[in-house]
């Protein structure tokens, strides 16, 4: 490791604590990062900071520090149930990976209690710790902060308790309003004490970042840290000992590509991105299979109890896989990760700069690729101008293994897998139409049946974007998909009993009028009502009150008009010809000639 250096921790202008510098010094930091020089000196004097800095760059210490500084040279100490600093961040990993951090220091400090405020725990324990053991420092994220403000009849009157508060931290300030907690983040602060610390810290300042400086903070000092040399030259965003690569290949050769990857690099740590929670649970339980000797795990948003076990033991690995969205992508601190693989590129261009900083972080030096469709490629371009990323390019590995057959086989085998693929393959397609650069992101010019094969799809799914397209690319497998079954007993036996049901149920409604159950009586009667009244309406806008049945009278009288008014008939005739249409007779009468003439 080289260091990145801005001098040792005694040079501060402000002197730390002993015990802080000892703890510093039990983590292996005898020296300060350029964020850490610049911000420390600055909060530790009463000013408000909003940092930004490439990833990787240490800022957590950056405020953990100057938080127990600031509390330590308090007048009055803080009582247990004081809340002294609150420190909120985006996802529960990075919650738990600052209260890590911060228990280091902690632990030389007994009179200051921290907690930690996270979902996927049970909140009334939550509760119940903090009455007990109190919390000085608080660490959470920002929908379970909220709510305890709100149990109040739980005895926690926390709104009481953050009367004492001297700092306030928002850490990844971007990614907290991205990932649309700015509702959150404005009901908490309204509990806030005004006199306060605030700082805020990113890799990336945005315009709702700005705004929340402009509306949180007092007089703030902005703080930019960039790379020295080339990277400060041309404002690098991402780590410049991070070698960053990019393969372009085809949809169904993407797959192969990235298996051939990874087993020839089975001793090193990766980190493997998708775009949603589907494709993590279907190519995580493909490569489990065509990965061996290898750990490999998953991660999402929507695991609800499983991620903080999943992300702490995946820490502790010297080597492995770990299959994961974005949920994974800002400030997380994994140790020793070598490879940042994207599978798929990010939906924003900031996303690709935090992915690729999980590797390459403090000074290490790490590697990223990301793989793209040919009709991607000016993506690279658009990176290296965006977001000052330069990429070089690695060409697509020959004679490479085809798996996908082999993934065929596992869909055919069990029915999970198979409609694992296909959820799979519809979240892709959502996803891709939603990315924010659909300028080269463009749906219409993806290749279905290719992106179909490389999902070893058995046979295309129904949804809004395929339909009316002709796939002649894509052969589905000669196979009725509703018998394969799970492998799972339990789930297969409780599939074919649905299924039974469902058929006594078709048998039994035979003959009956189908009835629409996909929506309330009450809304089927009101669509009805008004594609009535919409009907009405148009009529009464032609100007015509005749029913569909006179449509042939009323040519019929067009007809005798145009005659009329070509002198090729008489008006008693007209008047005859008009008497013997039936029962249109009295309504066109009725018109008068004038009226008629309107009407053609």
């Amino acid at each position: 490791m080289e260091h990145v250096t801005e001098g040792c921790w005694e040079s501060l202008p402000v002197p730390l604590h002993p015990q802080v510098l000892g703890a510093l010094r039990e983590l292996g930091f005898p020296y300060m990062t350029p964020v850490q020089s610049a911000t420390i000196p600055l909060f530790m004097r009463n000013k408000d900071v909003a940092a930004e800095a490439v990833t990787g760059s240490g800022k957590t210490l950056a405020f953990v520090i100057p938080i127990l500084e600031i509390l330590l040279r308090r007048e009055e100490k803080l009582k247990k149930s004081q809340v002294g600093a609150i420190i909120i961040t985006p996802t529960r990993e990075l919650a738990i990976q600052i209260d890590e951090v911060l228990s280091h220091f902690t632990k030389h400090f007994p009179e200051f209690s921290q907690i930690l405020w996270i979902g996927g725990r049970n909140p009334g324990e939550d509760v119940e710790k903090f009455k007990q053991q109190g919390g000085n420092i608080i660490v959470a994220t920002p929908g379970r902060l909220e709510d305890m403000f709100r149990r109040k009849a739980e005895g926690l009157d926390l709104a009481s308790c953050v009367r004492s508060l001297d700092v306030l931290v928002l850490d990844e300030a971007d990614r907290l309003l991205d990932m649309g907690f700015e509702a959150s983040i404005n009901t908490i602060l309204e509990f806030l004490p005004k006199q306060r610390r605030t700082g805020l810290f990113s890799a990336t300042q945005t315009q709702e970042v700005e705004n929340l400086v402009r509306a949180g903070l007092r007089n703030p000092v902005r703080v930019s840290v960039k790379e020295k040399g080339v990277a400060a030259s041309s404002a690098q965003k991402t780590p410049s000992r991070l070698e960053n690569y990019y393969m372009v290949c085809k949809a169904d050769e993407k797959f192969n590509q990235l298996v051939h990857f990874l087993r020839n690099h089975k001793q090193e740590k990766h980190l493997v991105f998708f775009s949603t929670c589907a494709c993590v649970e279907y190519y995580g339980k493909a490569l489990e299979v065509l990965v061996k000797g290898v750990k490999i795990m998953c991660i999402h948003g929507k695991m609800k109890y499983k991620r903080n076990k999943i992300f702490m033991e995946f820490r502790k690995l010297q080597s492995g896989i770990l299959v994961c969205t974005d949920v994974m992508a800002r400030g997380i601190d994994i140790p020793e990760v070598n490879w940042v693989l994207q599978y798929d590129p990010p939906s924003n261009a900031s996303a690709f700069v935090h992915r690729c900083g999980r590797t390459a972080r403090i000074g290490h030096g790490g590697s990223a690729l990301v793989f793209l469709l040919p009709m991607e490629e000016s993506y690279i371009n658009f990176l290296a101008i965006n977001q000052k990323c330069p990429l070089q390019e690695m060409k697509p590995q020959r004679n490479t293994a085809d798996l996908l057959p082999k993934l065929k086989s596992m869909a055919l085998a069990d029915r999970a897998v198979f409609e694992k693929g296909m959820k799979a393959f519809v979240s892709y397609v959502q996803a891709y139409a939603k990315h924010e650069c659909n300028l080269i992101f463009r749906l219409k010019d993806l290749d279905f049946a290719s992106l179909a094969r490389g999902f070893a799809l058995l046979r295309m799914p129904k949804m809004p974007e395929l339909r009316g397209k002709q796939f002649p690319d894509f052969v589905p497998v000669d196979v009725n998909t509703d018998t394969i079954p799970f492998k799972d007993k339990i789930r297969e036996k409780q599939r074919q009993k649905l299924l039974e049901q469902q058929r006594r149920e078709k048998t039994e409604n035979e003959g009956r009028r189908k009835f629409i159950k996909n929506k309330a009586w009450s809304k089927q009667k009101a669509k009805k009502e008004k594609k009535k009244k919409m009907n009405e309406k148009r009529k009464r806008e032609e100007g015509s009150d005749i029913e569909d049945e006179d449509m042939e009278e009323l040519l019929n009288d067009t007809r005798l008009l145009k005659k009329l008014k070509k002198g090729k008939i008489t008006e008693e005739e007209f008047e005859k010809g008009l008497l013997t249409t039936g029962k249109r007779t009295i309504k066109t009468v009725d018109l008068g000639i004038s009226d008629l003439e309107d009407d053609c």
